[in-house]
């Protein structure tokens, strides 16, 4: 699946196919063409290997049965490929199949010439014989290309392959003979006991044969029969009566469709109802080329190269300009049937039938059922076909709806992906899922990390500036800011003008809360190094507060509801940030607990009045001593440079220390 989805986006194809949609032969050669380059196999190989899974692809749809009675022998099989086209055809309009003609050689070979006007595929061909004749008729074949060409003399074509086909009984696999000259000598003893088994059996049937009194047919039959000997068939001969028991017009009623025409093409005679709808047959003396046009094989219409297609199936069309003028309107008679040739008579007679897919089309030619003889099978064939194309095009319709709804839900979860995304970008994503499936989301009282931030001068820098200015400034600082969030997994709770909160521990639990909020807290000082200042062009300074504590959490509201958090612990982080100094980590006592003996650096800032708090010994976040920026930042580590040190690492730190598990203080680090 994922090899057909790489051809599919680089062949620039569509995402799907319709079983009963003809496609441009352009479409697959594009996917031949990827398949080589994905897969690195030759384009030969590819089409040959298609050629086999594509017999099996028609066993499994059903066609196995049908296959299976074309031929009694790979010969027979491949005369009949063209009738069995021919069929499907009449369901199938838009089909476009080759054609294939034998010519027997000696020692068994065959000569298999393949026409086609859709080039390239010739290769599909051995794939197919050679899949058929290993199934079906138990054979080893070799095929070969002995020549291609352009055909000349088949109008329209533009292939014509010959292949040389060799066929090799299959032989059952034996143990391994110790030595090469053992398997000589028994080949060589079999081939005599079988010499001399047929020329037993040779004489028995002459002994039986060979008597004085002339032995009726009867006899012969009944000898081969007794000593289990030969075919039945083989014995047949027909009598044929010393003249033909019909008379001219009795025949031309009884085979309504059939026109009788010489080397030259001369009509002779033609059956009644073919008379009625070409009447320009009745005219003394017309070539049969000038009121028709051969639609299959496709051929030059002369006698040299009917006798040369004379096994296949040959489909005629009338030439509309030889019509009546009232009937050019209409759509042209099709006819399909066998060419016999007369050797007596030199003439050839070809017994046909209207070329008829449904009613339809007999009613738009202005014909009826009686038209066709009783006898004519074609009669039976347009009623069932009729049925089988209603089939098809409820087949049709289910699998374009089919098609319909795997769009509609592709497109469906697309939606529901985007909705999810906003979704979870407004709550926690496990709460978000209890919201989804009607559960209620119970408050949680949870010890946590809480940080607040704002710009230094905020209030100042929107007074000298204009809005779009303040928003594209506070677009790319929360922007950097949000990304950190990812890189620490620490919550992004709001923003309000400039201020921004984030807490740890909340609403995943982990043991680290206060280490992740630390580094968050650090990088956004480096971060907002790179956000200027609209008013001075100066970067833009920033005051951060941290607590940790405890904290009452959960989602408020009907209407956009939100995530929230509620308790002490919020006020006393906001009075941290408050009180903090531009570009210093504020910490209270219990966010210092937290991180000491941690890997960071803290220094204490004393006692400070805290409003609503009283006095409150506070410190200052400086580093951390176990991590780079490009770490801090979530970005790739810098190699080391040539003193065994990383460019950019916090200063007082150790920057060529390795970061255990144990006591990095980095979110991606740390086990929760």
């Amino acid at each position: 699946e994922e090899t057909w989805e790489k051809l599919k986006a680089s062949a620039e194809v569509q995402d799907a196919f319709m079983t009963y949609t003809v496609y441009d032969d352009t479409i697959t050669i594009k996917l031949i063409q990827e398949a080589c380059k994905v897969l690195g196999v030759s384009m030969e190989a590819i089409l040959k290997l298609f050629g086999e899974y594509f017999f099996k692809f028609c066993k499994m749809s059903g066609y196995d049965r049908m296959l299976r009675t074309l031929g009694g022998n790979l010969t027979e099989f491949i005369e009949n490929l063209d009738a069995l086209h021919s069929y499907l055809a009449l369901s199938y309009q838009e089909m476009n199949a080759p054609s294939f003609r034998v010519e027997r050689a000696a020692d068994g070979k065959m000569l298999l010439h393949y026409y086609s006007d859709r080039s390239g595929l010739c290769h599909i061909v051995p794939g197919i014989i050679e899949a058929v004749a290993k199934d079906f008729f138990d054979l080893d074949v070799t095929m070969d290309i002995l020549d291609t060409n352009e055909e000349v003399e088949r109008t329209g074509k533009k292939e014509h392959v010959v292949f040389l086909i060799v066929q090799k009984a299959r032989r059952k696999m034996r143990k391994a003979k110790p030595a090469r000259l053992h398997d000589s000598q028994d080949i060589q003893s079999d081939q005599e006991a079988l010499q001399a088994a047929f020329l037993r059996m040779k004489e028995k049937y002459l002994s039986v044969s060979a008597c004085p009194v002339k032995k009726s047919r009867w006899d012969v039959v009944r000898s081969i029969v007794v000593f289990g000997k030969g075919h039945l068939a083989n014995t047949f001969e027909p009598i044929y009566p010393e003249r033909l028991w019909i008379e001219e017009k009795t025949f031309c009623n009884a085979f309504p469709f059939h026109v009788v025409f010489d080397e030259s093409l001369r009509i002779k005679q033609a059956g009644v109802t073919i008379q009625k709808y070409v009447p320009g047959l009745q005219t003394q003396k017309i070539r049969l080329d000038e009121y028709f046009s051969i639609i299959h094989p496709q051929i030059t219409f002369d006698i040299f190269s009917i006798c040369k297609f004379i096994n296949s199936q040959f489909v005629l069309k009338t030439r509309r300009e030889m019509m009546p003028e009232a009937w050019k309107s209409q759509p042209t008679l099709k006819l399909r049937g066998q060419m016999i040739w007369m050797e007596s008579t030199r003439c050839m007679m070809y017994m046909c039938s209207p070329k008829l897919r449904s009613l339809q089309e007999l009613e738009e030619r202005k014909m009826h059922l009686s038209d066709i003889a009783p006898h004519d099978t074609t009669r039976d064939l347009i009623l069932l076909n009729q049925q089988r194309l209603a089939e098809i095009e409820l087949s049709n319709q289910l699998e374009r709806k089919k098609e319909e709804l795997r769009i509609l839900s592709q497109h469906l979860a697309m939606e529901k992906k985007k909705t999810e995304t906003l979704l979870y970008a407004m709550l926690p994503e496990h709460v978000a899922n209890q919201l989804k499936e009607g559960k209620r989301v119970a408050a949680e009282f949870k010890t946590c990390t809480i940080l607040f931030s704002d710009v230094v001068t905020f209030t100042n820098i929107c007074a000298a500036c204009e809005p779009i200015q303040i928003v594209n400034m506070l677009n790319s600082m929360y922007s950097k800011f949000d990304r950190l969030t990812s890189v620490h997994e620490v919550y992004k709770v709001e923003t309000i003008g400039d201020a921004y909160m984030v807490v740890g521990g909340v609403p995943v639990p982990t043991g680290s809360h206060a280490q992740r909020v630390a580094n968050f807290a650090l990088g956004m000082r480096i971060s907002a190094k790179e956000v200027m200042n609209p008013v001075t062009g100066e970067p833009i300074q920033i005051r951060v507060g941290i607590h940790t504590g405890p904290v009452l959490a959960g989602v408020v509201g009907d209407k956009m509801p939100r995530y929230c958090l509620f308790g002490d612990t919020v006020n006393t982080a906001s009075r941290m940030e408050s009180h903090g100094l531009p570009d210093k980590v504020h910490l209270s006592p219990t966010a210092y607990r937290a991180l000491e003996n941690q890997g960071f650096e803290i220094v204490e800032r004393g006692e400070i009045e805290v409003k609503g708090k009283g006095k409150m010994t506070t410190y200052f976040l400086i580093q951390n001593l176990n991590a780079t920026n490009d770490e801090i930042m979530g970005r790739p580590t810098t190699p080391l440079d040539h003193k065994g040190k990383r460019p950019g690492a916090l200063s007082g730190g150790d920057p060529s220390s390795q970061i255990t598990a144990r006591g990095c203080p980095l979110a991606g680090f740390v086990a929760g």
